[in-house]
């Protein structure tokens, strides 16, 4: 469908109200125009670019400070954490991250941000993983952004542990699944 300039701008601001990680590429084939139409009219309501948006999100979502590891250490870019409860994290796959022959990423990379992300979302001064359960869905492929949410499912204080489940999702796909059971060093 053909929009109007104005229409397309309008539709545009509400797409990336309700998801600012979108890329121009895919807003540019959701209304079937050119990528360079869409920098203009990000250009023209003075929207930023991808990485500036995941930046100002990143900044008003990342009140809390992660303690079981430095951030540096988490795989991945946190753009959204509540310590105890829920975290996100992004992760642009390179060709660091896949094989040559075929350009498809390493599965380790994929358990190494879901893992990170899990250690990150417990508020404790350390936390370690007891045990995993994952499951690769789909291939993930160099160019491709990877969006990790890990959700805090349950604790059992007894034992000092917390249940939590990761998705990981390219675009809308699910490519990667894990629960993992973690150890924390205080009861919660």
């Amino acid at each position: 469908m053909k929009y109007s300039k104005k229409e397309r701008q309008k539709l545009l601001l509400d797409t990336l109200d309700k998801n600012p990680f979108i890329t121009d590429e895919k807003l540019a084939s959701t209304f079937n125009v050119s990528v360079q139409t869409i920098r203009l009219d990000r250009m023209e309501l003075s929207i930023p670019e991808l990485r500036e948006r995941i930046k100002t999100v990143a900044a008003h979502n990342f009140e809390e400070e992660v303690k079981s590891l430095p951030i540096d250490e988490v795989i991945g870019e946190i753009i959204d954490i509540d310590l105890d409860k829920q975290a996100i994290s992004l992760l642009d796959i390179t060709k660091d991250h896949v094989f040559a022959r075929n350009g498809i990423a390493r599965g380790h990379h994929l358990f190494a941000q879901a893992n990170s992300l899990a250690v990150a979302v417990i508020n404790d001064e350390l936390a370690l993983t007891r045990k995993s359960n994952i499951t690769f869905v789909k291939p993930v492929q160099e160019g491709d952004r990877v969006i990790a949410k890990a959700v805090v499912v349950s604790s059992d204080m007894e034992i000092n542990t917390t249940l939590i489940e990761v998705t990981s999702k390219v675009e809308n796909d699910t490519v990667f699944v894990g629960q993992f059971s973690m150890y924390r060093m205080t009861k919660s």
